[in-house]
């Protein structure tokens, strides 16, 4: 017997998808191995050998739950950022957090403001809460402030999300700006700051922590998924006013966060030289992916984040056969969804014999596509 008439009309109604295909995935459906993992904007350089060290140690204490407070965590990071505990939340990576957010604010109907081809994964949150996405279409493929504002005030859109730097085009906004459009914001908007990449970003792109810690419509999103190394750790923050940062406490599960998670990202916080060493890994990484794609004929866009867009100069079509070609020879990549913007591929960084690969195969996908 279907259980479907036990759910709610809203269940029933949504479509049984994940906001992204995971390269297990299509492992499983090719039935051919991934060679080179660069298309899920992990961290292929991986976390600090003082963080795995700090994970063995601690393994033992995995029969216990962890502090339902994050206490540790928390007091850590406010130390890090010059706030008060009070100003953190934790969750399970910024995923969990956003879905946490938008059961705070959406109801069904509820209108929330983003950009047309931004983050899936709050849009699989909204439409789960039966919220009205309100989309803006990027300009020069970066997410448009005027018009992200102008939505919102249109709306009268309680929930508006903007990531800086963006995923999935590696574009970016200096803090001036992101100040600003936070500043112009609607009181009733609550302004969700995806700041995923901002260890990755160029100097001047990220505001000030106190510049907005007093702002009560302002939460930023940080994670220890990126440029940390921690992505299957899960484990996200936020930042934000007492008011903000308390309501978690009303809706999160508070034995949510797996202890062993917590004791990696303690460590990694704590070992900034080693966080130093991977962002200047980075950096040589996009540069050599971009070198790549013009070797390639292809157009590279700039980045700030831990992968580039490669403007494959087509369309959707086009830039869905490379991305299958490269499959076809183990390459995991992924490209952006909506039109213009997929007619670009995204290549995160990783490590040289991963580059190696790409750099190797790509003209003889290329060859076969044309």
């Amino acid at each position: 017997m279907s259980g479907f008439f036990r759910f709610t009309p809203l269940a029933n109604a949504l479509p049984s998808t994940v906001p992204f295909v995971g390269p297990e995935a299509i492992e499983r459906a090719r039935g051919r191995k991934v060679r080179a993992r660069i298309g899920a904007n992990e961290s292929g350089f991986g976390p600090a050998p003082s963080v795995l060290k700090a994970i063995r140690e601690r393994a033992g204490e995995t029969w216990m739950y962890s502090d339902p407070e994050n206490f540790e965590l928390r007091e850590a990071l406010a130390l890090h950022h010059g706030v008060s505990r009070e100003n953190i939340a934790i969750g399970g990576g910024i995923d969990g957090l956003l879905g946490e957010i938008v059961r705070l604010v959406v109801e069904p109907g509820t209108p929330v403001v983003t950009s047309q081809g931004g983050y899936p994964t709050f849009n699989y949150h909204v439409n789960g809460y039966g919220g009205r996405l309100v989309t803006t279409p990027y300009v020069n493929d970066r997410e448009d402030l005027d018009g992200l504002l102008s939505a919102a005030k249109r709306e009268d859109a309680p929930l508006v999300y903007l990531a800086n730097p963006d995923n999935p085009m590696g574009s970016w906004w200096d803090a001036g700006s992101v100040l600003s459009f936070a500043r112009a914001l609607p009181d009733r908007s609550l302004l969700i700051l995806d700041e995923a990449y901002c260890e990755t970003a160029p100097a001047g792109s990220t505001p000030a922590i106190d510049a907005l810690i007093g702002q009560p419509n302002v939460l930023r999103m940080r994670t220890f998924s990126k440029a940390y190394g921690l992505a299957g750790a899960r484990v996200g923050y936020a930042i934000g006013t007492l008011g903000n940062v308390q309501a978690f406490d009303k809706i999160r599960n508070h034995f949510g966060m797996a202890r062993i998670s917590t004791v990696a990202a303690l460590a990694a916080l704590e070992d900034q030289a080693y966080l130093r060493d991977v962002v200047e890994k980075i950096v040589l990484a996009r540069d050599r992916i971009t070198a790549i794609a013009r070797q390639n004929g292809l157009s590279p866009l700039p980045s700030a984040t831990n992968f580039v867009a490669i403007d494959c100069g087509s369309d959707g079509v086009h830039a869905r056969a490379i991305v299958d070609g490269l499959m076809e020879h183990g390459i995991f990549i992924r490209m952006p969804g909506v039109a213009p913007l997929n007619r670009c591929i995204r290549v995160s960084v990783g490590p040289d014999a991963d580059l190696d690969l790409f750099e190797a195969v790509l003209p003889k996908v290329l060859k076969a596509v044309r």
